[in-house]
């Protein structure tokens, strides 16, 4: 659910500061944040900002035109807020070695909730992974059939081998996930996804497979490559461009790093 907050309005239509509309994800909405223009603008928008999954701050003028913040002019424009309600994204880590328990340490603080599988009882344990809201011990292909995944899932495949990646892969690749990544080198995974595709999994299901897995930061210990990692799963769910920050010019259509998240004692 999608709640959207008039927080300033131009002083002729000061009547509607306050007004909320709630939007669900098939775009049905209750409620009006005017008549007209701004309730459509906002609706046009609320699809972005599904797919973003935070809380913004956007302008738009009193006939309904989007506006970057320097160009909304003090008390001449509406502000509204929009808060996405969701339950937390699930990161679904399938290997439970040190990339996994760092994923999951890294994930768990990152707001993700956390899912880990593993065959190996030593590894699938509370003791080791008390961050994971659930831990699933047992083979790879008995436990990933029918194994609960929606498109809030964020799945990473980090197993000890070669031949447990691939049968992991088969069972999620098709899936409504988000994401799906799949540790190891381009030969190693360039073999995986030749079978896959050679087996007559769906083209695009194969071309979706994050591989590499990561972004580029040099990462070479598990927690550095853990980092990569959800680096990458975080540009995907909120849509940044991965370049420095001092080089992201005009960043999401004029919104500042300020206006999304609040600085330390604000």
């Amino acid at each position: 659910m999608l709640v959207a907050t008039v927080i300033a309005a131009p002083p002729e239509h000061a009547d509607r500061l306050g007004a909320k509309m709630l939007v669900r994800a098939d775009g049905a909405s209750v409620g009006l944040l005017d008549d007209g223009p701004l309730n459509a603008a906002v609706l046009a928008e609320a699809g972005d900002a599904f797919r973003r999954h935070g809380v913004q701050t956007i302008y738009f003028s009193a006939d309904g035109v989007r506006l970057g913040r320097r160009d909304a002019g003090a008390d001449l424009a509406y502000q509204v807020m929009l808060e996405v309600h969701e339950r937390p994204a699930t990161l679904l880590i399938i290997g439970g070695g040190h990339i996994g328990k760092a994923l999951a340490v890294i994930g768990s603080l990152c707001g993700f909730a956390i899912e880990v599988v593993d065959d190996r009882l030593e590894y699938a344990n509370a003791e080791r992974f008390p961050e994971a809201d659930r831990i699933t011990q047992g083979r790879f292909d008995e436990v990933l059939v029918g194994y609960p995944i929606d498109a809030n899932t964020y799945i990473v495949c980090v197993t000890r081998g070669h031949k447990h990646d691939e049968t992991s892969l088969r069972l999620v690749v098709d899936s409504p996930a988000a994401y799906v990544g799949m540790i190891g080198s381009k030969r190693r995974v360039g073999a995986v996804l030749q079978h896959l595709a050679e087996e007559g999994t769906d083209a695009q299901a194969v071309a979706r497979v994050r591989t590499p897995i990561g972004l580029d930061i040099g990462a070479e210990t598990p927690e550095e490559i853990a980092v990569a990692i959800m680096a990458e799963i975080i540009r995907e769910r909120r849509g940044g461009t991965g370049q420095p920050m001092r080089n992201a010019k005009g960043i999401r259509r004029g919104i500042a790093p300020s206006e999304r998240v609040p600085e330390d004692g604000d």
